[in-house]
């Protein structure tokens, strides 16, 4: 089967130009520029007014399976990634049960072989004693494991010193980290509940969970990541301190900025409150501003999103009792090309943070860019084309977003997954399945 995208501003690699590509089954057979192929004979895509980038690869994800479905499921979820142009995602192990067992990291497989509409791989969970396990995980298989240095969702926290410096001497793949100091966190809250009641309000969330917390923890872990020679990827990185700790474009410890944190910032709990209740926490304008920055001076590697649904009755209450996430896959791209409209970054910059970067740095086989012989993950996005957030077009299993009301300019007109079209104008092909992911 083949098909001719044909007219589009393609952006890759560091810059745009004007042209088609053909897709012949799964992969990229021939890229023009500035021409058409002649006499085609198969399915033509006209995207004249369009731009086609690389499908989106999303490192950070919570799908939810197994365990906690009344909230999200692969199905639901990878429905929302391909109606956002995101064409891959990495799932994280706070699920139930944790992915921490080679029988557990199994079963998320073969869940994703049934389910998924996008292709899929999963990160392996550390605890304070699995160690052991890290010489069986199949590297080619996986994009790495996951370290919760500070209190999150699923109480996968390894906070014992011994143990932390056992899994980055040990590791045979990268290391994400979420990093927020649990003793700092568990004083601020001491603190807080003294003054505001056993429900603090959830505009204190970003000062329980402050500043401070997420420094000391991240520098805990550059610093092990430094002693041990371990390959780090730091996730939702959220200040301005923590910025300093990286090295622009360094390859071996390395950060990712989630698109929450970059889209909103404290002053926004007065209206949205627990839906933008997150954790790490979202932190001051200024904090935003300087992550802003950062997207293009090489200290930010990659964007992700954290995507977290949790069912709206689950986020009532403060910064105690409400759940910590929010959906944001189906949105990021759009998202983050409203960012480039505000010159925060080039449009350029925002396909290498968002798929060139992610293929690189977990080293993913053949996907994340627009080449010959590359597996045919794309998007189509029509710019001033603009739609707004409203129930009904969420795909996302909890049926809510921070951003309901809002106003996009950009619009995702198709994504294909492996030269399929899952998403065509609003419809996503229930049917399709995607591969999983290979590396290294």
């Amino acid at each position: 089967m083949k098909t001719l995208i044909k007219g589009a501003t393609i952006v890759n690699e560091g810059r745009q130009f004007k042209g088609c590509v053909v897709v012949e089954d799964e992969r990229i057979a021939e890229i023009l520029e500035n021409a058409e192929p002649q006499n085609f004979e198969g399915d033509v895509i006209d995207a004249s007014g369009c731009f086609l980038l690389p499908g989106v690869i999303d490192d950070h994800v919570h799908f939810r399976e197994p365990g906690l479905t009344d909230k999200a499921d692969m199905e639901s979820e990878s429905r929302a990634a391909a109606a956002g142009g995101v064409t891959s995602f990495f799932d994280m192990p706070n699920c139930v049960p944790q992915t921490t067992t080679l029988e557990a990291l199994q079963e998320k497989f073969q869940l994703a072989a049934e389910k998924s509409h996008v292709n899929y791989s999963f990160f392996f969970g550390a605890t304070n004693d699995n160690t052991n396990l890290f010489p069986q995980l199949d590297i080619h298989r996986i994009p790495g494991i996951k370290l919760f240095m500070g209190s999150s969702t699923g109480n996968m926290l390894v906070d014992r010193d011994e143990a932390l410096e056992r899994i980055f001497k040990s590791t045979p793949l990268p290391l994400m980290a979420h990093c927020e100091d649990t003793a700092i966190i568990n004083k601020n809250m001491e603190e807080a509940k003294k003054g505001y009641g056993e429900d603090p309000d959830v505009r204190l969330h970003s000062l329980i969970r402050s500043e401070e917390a997420c420094l000391v923890s991240t520098t805990k872990a550059v610093n092990l990541a430094k002693k041990y020679k371990a390959r780090l990827h730091v996730a939702h990185v959220t200040t301005a301190e923590e910025l300093e700790l990286f090295t622009p474009n360094q390859t071996d410890i390395t950060a990712e900025v989630c698109v929450g944190h970059l889209f909103f910032s404290m002053l926004d709990y007065a209206q949205l409150g627990t839906r933008i209740k997150v954790n790490p926490s979202i932190k001051s304008p200024v904090d935003q501003f300087m992550l802003r920055q950062s997207l293009s001076d090489g200290r930010i590697a990659v964007v992700g999103t954290d995507h977290a649904p949790h069912l709206l009755k689950q986020k009532e209450g403060g910064c105690a009792k409400a759940a910590s996430g929010m959906p944001m896959i189906q949105f990021s791209l759009v998202a983050m090309l409203e960012l480039v409209d505000q010159h925060v970054l080039t449009i350029e910059r925002m396909v290498e943070l968002m798929a060139h970067n992610p293929a690189r740095l977990f080293e993913v086989r053949n996907r994340g860019f627009i080449r010959k012989g590359a597996q045919a993950d794309l998007v189509l996005v029509r710019p001033n084309s603009p739609w707004t957030v409203t129930p009904d077009v969420i795909e996302s299993k909890c049926g809510w977003s921070p951003l309901e009301g809002h106003t996009f300019q950009w619009r995702v007109e198709k994504t294909l997954c492996n030269g399929h079209l899952i998403y065509n104008n609003g419809q996503v092909d229930r049917s399709y399945i995607g591969q999983p992911i290979a590396f290294r």
